[in-house]
């Protein structure tokens, strides 16, 4: 049985996902007060979590952080707020999706679904490290962690997963709608997000050292250029 978590200061909405989720065979976990909202994630280590935006004391963007900190759970946000930026703001600080309100129920079923089973069922990672690597620069992907020598650095699940598509197909460019479909498979996400993880990805490469590494190919996409090497 797979255990979500519900940090949610509305006590109506709280209780209707309650219902919803332990009627369809999910335990639920609640949040009462909103200064221990960590004490509550590690002491039931949910499989899933579904966090408010507006909440007492500190948002959720807040929250999600602090939980990347301990777990690569799926985290949806579940917010009124509507803007371009509050989702953006949600992907970049750890969500994997963003649901506002209102919103369906049977919709948040299928999405709590569909990223457990990413994360645990027949998508998830096999058991063993899956790594990636072109001309010494090494992606571990279940550590979210990117390396080159003897420096490393960690990167957001969406970061890695923009990395393995890019690494996977070196030399070869790789369409910006492959990519978008790659990290938020079936969902609508306004491009400009995509362009706010390649920002992210270029930066992280620029920490290792290895400037202009993701090319962007006017009409086609992006890849990856192996610049350290062409330098030698």
């Amino acid at each position: 049985m797979s255990t979500i978590m519900i940090v949610e200061d509305d006590p109506k909405i709280n209780q209707l996902l309650q219902e919803q989720l332990e009627k369809y065979g999910f335990q639920t976990v609640n949040v009462e007060h909103f200064d221990r909202v960590m004490e509550v994630f590690t002491q039931s280590r949910p499989d899933l979590v579904l966090l408010d935006v507006n909440l007492p004391k500190f948002d959720g963007f807040y929250w999600c952080r602090q939980m990347r900190q301990e777990s690569n759970c799926p985290i949806l946000f579940i917010s009124a707020r509507e803007s371009k930026m509050d989702q953006v703001m949600a992907l970049e600080n750890g969500a994997d999706d963003y649901i506002t309100k209102p919103f369906d129920y049977d919709v948040v079923l299928a999405k709590i679904r569909s990223q457990l089973r990413r994360a645990y069922g027949q998508y998830a990672p096999q058991e063993g490290e899956r790594t990636v690597e072109v001309a010494g620069l090494k992606l571990f992907l279940e550590r979210m962690e990117l390396s080159m020598y003897e420096t490393k650095i960690e990167l957001s699940k969406k970061e890695a997963l923009l990395l393995e598509a890019l690494m996977n197909q070196h030399p070869r460019v790789v369409s910006r709608e492959r990519l978008l479909e790659k990290l938020w498979d079936e969902q609508f996400v306004d491009e400009n997000t995509l362009n706010v993880y390649i920002t992210r990805v270029r930066s992280k490469l620029k920490d290792l050292g290895l400037e202009g590494a993701v090319e962007t190919v006017r009409g086609s996409g992006y890849r990856l250029r192996a610049t350290w090497e062409e330098g030698q």
